[in-house]
């Protein structure tokens, strides 16, 4: 996805995953968390073959020890709430303020210079309302694409009912609602994910820098309240950086910033698009490429939406929308004559130079009819549009570029054409083509110096125990209840990462604490350490059906304390480690 004058993109946050026993405002966290479908250790359960669980039992370590008991170590309580599907849409009061669609019906649709509109662009022959498209019922309308770069004007051309139709990144979404709720007649209504940003975002950095932690202290040029810039707080909180830490210079849009970047070498990076990602890392420019969308590759969805009370009236239109787009992605995604002819007319649309359009469609992943029934229906998806959306809006509140509360996802996504098209057996059928194919790989076999980021987190393992949703007594003896309270939220906060990062070798290594030196055999502390990994890996795969060989576990013992100037403390230690290594690293 690009951003600035191709394709501006709001932020990101991940809230700290550093949690221990007893944390202060649990519930608050809490509060977006699924209920557990099972510990990873049911019947039928995913169990990683790499590591053979000899002696204990119910993830204990064995008869011998590893770690000091510490039965003083205060277990936590959590509220679970249960997700479930259905929209809770508003009812649009009132008559409608959009403009009329006239005789014969044509429909206004803004979109912005980026290669993910390609299939609406293909569909219409162009920009110009000349195709006829047929609605639900058998009716006939037509749809003029226009091309609005600039996000606040975009959303001004909704506002006034000039364009229908506006387009957005699901992490724009945050800021269009708090513009556009005042009227409920213009607030969104997202009916269908158009792509994934593949490669054509990217953070391009000096050669000096070699990991995210080499961006504290420096300075990173972008646009601000972008795409580019969720991008890069993404990256910099699950790398362990805050964004207080590096010095954002912020531009109009990402061309300015490329252009900045290779002016000013005291500027460290830039987060910026295709093309300036490309040109930016040319031999001999002495900049790199720290990590792009190609490996990132499910962090910036591309969505469209209806004004509330367009969609109220034309709930015909919609559908023949979402239908003419989805077989439009098939169309080009088949047939490599089409994508030549779709190029040259992005050329013109987009008053490109010849050629242009064509280099631009591999930046993005047009999804298909099974991806966005992923994306929107299925809640152990962890990058789906609920989670995205949260995110956002996390990030966004934390630096107050929101003061409202957020309006929750579900009173805008309306999945109910994808829901209904899963009935026929054209769209039902379908596969998702999204899914990056890992081998499997040995601890060994991973580079983990070329990791971009590592993320700590911390799960409060029951000393001893690999058994990361360990239960114990409840106080007053009411019941059993996890050890770590936090222990779901902070493993889908890993699941949400790895799924971002999906073209990315996820590592995990796993540590114990020191309280044993001198005393316990090593071999054992290595092997609980290793355990502990493999019941992350286990709970990622059961909970969220991720690919098991997309991750490789690692047990590191006790030889890297979490804080090298606080080696005691044991239940900082008792914890895992998250490095991404990209495809192209291993």
């Amino acid at each position: 996805m690009a951003d600035g004058a191709g394709k501006p993109k709001p932020a990101f946050f991940i809230a700290v995953l550093a949690v221990v026993a007893g944390l202060v405002g649990l519930a608050f966290y809490r509060c977006n968390a699924k209920k557990s479908t099972g510990t990873g250790s049911g019947s039928g359960d995913y169990v990683d073959p790499n590591i053979v669980k000899k002696g204990g039992s119910n993830g204990s370590a064995g008869s011998a020890t590893a770690e000091n008991p510490d039965p003083n170590a205060p277990p936590t309580t959590v509220t679970e709430y249960s997700f479930e599907p259905a929209t809770t849409l508003p009812e649009v009061p009132g008559t409608a303020a959009y403009e009329s669609l006239g005789k014969p019906r044509v429909v206004k649709f803004a979109v912005n210079v980026w290669a993910g509109w390609a299939p609406i662009i293909w569909a219409n022959g162009g920009s110009a309302p000349k195709k006829i498209w047929k609605d639900a019922k058998g009716g006939e309308f037509q749809v003029q694409l226009k091309l609005i770069d600039d996000p606040v004007a975009m959303g001004n051309s909704v506002a006034n009912g000039t364009v229908q139709i506006g387009w957005a990144t699901v992490d724009m979404l945050p800021l269009i609602v708090e513009r556009l709720k005042r009227d409920p007649r213009t607030m969104p209504r997202v009916y269908q994910q158009i792509d994934w940003s593949n490669g054509g975002d990217g953070i391009v950095v000096r050669e000096s820098i070699k990991n995210v932690t080499d961006l504290r202290g420096k300075t990173v040029v972008l646009a601000q309240n972008s795409p580019s810039h969720y991008f890069l707080l993404n990256v910099l909180l699950n790398g362990g950086v805050q964004p207080s830490e590096v010095k954002m210079k912020f531009t109009k849009d990402a061309f300015q910033a490329a252009a900045a970047f290779n002016q000013n070498k005291d500027i460290a990076g830039v987060v910026t698009w295709a093309p300036d990602i490309y040109n930016l890392t040319k031999t001999g420019m002495g900049n790199k490429m720290l990590v792009s969308t190609q490996t990132a590759n499910k962090l910036i969805a591309d969505v469209w939406f209806a004004r509330a009370d367009f969609a109220r009236d034309n709930p015909e239109i919609i559908e023949g929308l979402v239908r003419g787009i989805l077989d439009a992605t098939d169309d080009l995604s088949k047939n490599e004559a089409d994508k030549q002819a779709v190029g040259k007319l992005m050329d013109d649309f987009y008053s490109l130079p010849p050629g242009t359009g064509g280099g631009m469609l591999g930046d993005a992943h047009w999804t298909n009819y099974a991806e966005n029934r992923d994306f929107f229906l299925v809640a152990s998806n962890p990058t789906n549009f609920e989670r995205t959306y949260d995110t956002a809006y996390r990030l966004y509140k934390a630096i107050r570029a929101i003061e409202n509360e957020k309006l929750p996802f579900d009173k805008i996504m309306d999945f109910s054409v994808i829901k209904k098209l899963g009935a026929e057996p054209k769209y039902a059928e379908s596969k998702n083509e999204y899914e990056f194919k890992f081998t499997p790989a040995a601890s060994n076999e991973v580079n983990v110096e070329s990791s971009v980021l590592t993320k700590t987190v911390t799960i409060n393992f029951f000393p001893n125990s690999y058994d990361a949703y360990k239960k114990v007594p409840a106080k007053g003896g009411a019941g059993e209840m996890f050890y770590d309270g936090n222990v779901e939220y902070t493993i889908e906060e890993i699941a949400k990462l790895a799924g971002s990062f999906g073209a990315a070798r996820i590592v995990i290594e796993g540590h114990t604490d020191g309280s044993m030196k001198g005393s316990a055999d090593e071999s054992l502390v290595r092997e609980l350490s290793t355990r502990r990994a493999n019941s992350v890996k286990e709970a990622l795969v059961n909970k969220f059906k991720m690919q098991p060989n997309q991750f490789t576990v690692n047990g590191m013992g006790w030889s890297r304390p979490a804080d090298p100037k606080d080696p005691d403390n044991h239940a900082k230690n008792r914890r895992v480690e998250i490095k991404v290594v990209p495809a192209e690293a291993q």
